[in-house]
């Protein structure tokens, strides 16, 4: 096998980076009861494609990617106001094979990924209860609006290694404020949330460079159905734009436009514990970026 070139990867991952960076998901405003704990893991996985400017002699490129991720929230009163705090940890494992100049080549990394923590709040809908307040409000309330804001925080905590131009880690921190609402009407609910994701300096980038990175912003949207007591699907879409990287002040002309799609599902199996199932369809709009489907399990813990 041949070591795949750095000159190569400095596009790559700029690219990949970023392009992972959005999400899909639904329930995001969802009110929680008031003194409980929320525990969560899951597993994804990642598989597809990566389409290189021509001119980088680099064809046939895959990735497979597996994820492991734990994660806490805990939901609590600010002032009149219903909020919430929540962390994840990812830890990952990353395969890269494809041709370098008509060769086999590949690069594997594992490791832990860097650890986002958020902070949202609810300014209209169910006020701050317990599980039986929520309960009575969504009752006398079939048909109502929640919109509510959040700042989250990817941190450097990730495998990072200077001399390596593939990390799990990114050695930046992401930060990304987030507006959005849910309308609910009976059984179904429709959602709205923009993101701004807003990239600090790598200045430990490959090679001894500084890697800048701009902004990207993403829209995403759900259709849900709750189709019993405890089990709902949701449909959605979201699209991102922006992100053109820069090493060293020069521009790598990777502005990029991305299309996900999804279809998830979850329900209560006891009183207390949940799960998801989701499939993510990734599609770049360029002609170079990358093509993945995502498949995700989730379980959930409450407690109090």
């Amino acid at each position: 096998m041949l070591r795949l070139q750095s000159y190569i990867f400095v596009f790559f991952l700029g690219y990949l980076s970023s392009s992972f960076a959005q999400d899909v998901e639904p329930r995001r405003w969802s009110s929680l009861p008031l003194k409980s704990n929320i525990i969560g893991a899951g597993y994804a996985f990642t598989t597809g494609e990566v389409l290189f400017d021509p001119l980088l002699e680099a064809e046939d490129v895959n990735i497979s990617f597996s994820t492991v991720f734990l994660s806490y929230v805990k939901p609590f009163k600010l002032g009149d106001k219903g909020a919430r705090i929540d962390v994840l940890v990812p830890f990952g494992f990353q395969l890269y094979e494809g041709l370098l100049r008509g060769e086999p080549a590949s690069v594997y990394r594992n490791g832990f990924g860097d650890a986002r923590v958020r902070l949202s709040v609810n300014f209209t809908g169910a006020p701050p209860g317990n599980a039986q307040e929520l309960q009575k409000y969504f009752r006398d309330n079939p048909v109502h609006t929640t919109f509510g804001a959040s700042l989250a925080v990817t941190l450097p905590t990730g495998q990072y290694f200077e001399e390596k131009l593939l990390n799990i880690g990114q050695n930046q921190v992401i930060v990304r404020p987030q507006i959005g609402m849910v309308h609910t009407w009976r059984n179904w609910s429709y959602e709205l949330t923009g993101s701004m994701y807003f990239f600090s300096r790598n200045n430990n980038f490959f090679n001894n460079t500084t890697r800048r990175q701009d902004p990207i912003f993403a829209l995403q949207t759900h259709l849900i159905r709750r189709l019993s007591d405890r089990l709902w699907a949701s449909l959605s879409l979201s699209y991102g734009l922006g992100g053109t990287s820069q090493v060293s002040g020069v521009s790598k002309a990777d502005y990029r436009t991305n299309l996900l799609s999804a279809l998830s599902v979850g329900g209560r199996i006891t009183a207390f514990q949940n799960i998801k199932l989701a499939y993510l369809n990734s599609q770049t709009l360029k002609d170079i970026g990358s093509n993945t489907h995502n498949f995700i399990f989730g379980w959930s813990y409450l407690f109090l």
